[in-house]
């Protein structure tokens, strides 16, 4: 029995461990990695399953801007371990993530991923059309999802990373400021 439940700091080590096996080469030079990296992920939003104590899917969402102060989140990556892939997991993790960001208030949703798989979720690239991302990505790969109607409309320009700082990230950013500050 896969149980899916929130992400837990000891789970950390397996879901590297995972999105290494499911994303093989420089998975951390992707643009969405740049508006992950030194975040943490959206309360509540952060899923691990298990079978048996074992990681074998992980799917987390992120707090971003969509253009000029509109908010949303960034989903990604969501990985299952490739012995099981094709059993239905990511669709579940999928669908449960979607209705836990829906019931928590949330509008939209962006990611960057396989615009077949994802349009079953209700996912369209048309929602992320006058966006941008920080770097380099595949304009066709780019899609969003409105959870409330009208989330995304008219949204343009550039997609930035309006999570909290993971505690090491923000000590390190405190440091930074109080040193200008002292210059």
């Amino acid at each position: 029995m896969i149980e899916i439940r929130a992400e837990h700091c000891h789970h950390v080590p397996a879901r590297e461990r995972l999105l290494d096996a499911c994303f093989p080469g420089n998975r951390r030079a992707k643009t969405s990695e740049r508006l992950r990296e030194g975040r943490l992920p959206a309360r509540g939003l952060a899923f691990a399953a298990t079978r048996a104590g074992r990681l074998v899917g992980t799917l987390r969402l992120w707090h971003v801007e969509a253009g000029l102060g509109r908010p949303a989140l960034l989903l990604g990556p969501l990985a299952v371990d490739p012995a099981i892939q094709g059993q239905g997991l990511g669709s579940v993790m999928m669908q449960a993530a979607l209705g836990r960001a829906e019931s928590l208030g949330h509008g939209a949703v962006l990611l960057v991923g396989d615009a077949p798989y994802y349009a079953r979720f209700g996912f369209d690239r048309a929602l992320a059309e006058g966006l941008t991302l920080p770097g380099p990505f595949e304009r066709d790969r780019f899609l969003g999802l409105e959870l409330r109607p009208g989330a995304l409309a008219g949204a343009e320009g550039l997609v930035r990373a309006s999570g909290a700082l993971s505690p090491v990230d923000a000590v390190a950013n405190e440091v930074g400021v109080a040193r200008r500050r002292a210059a």
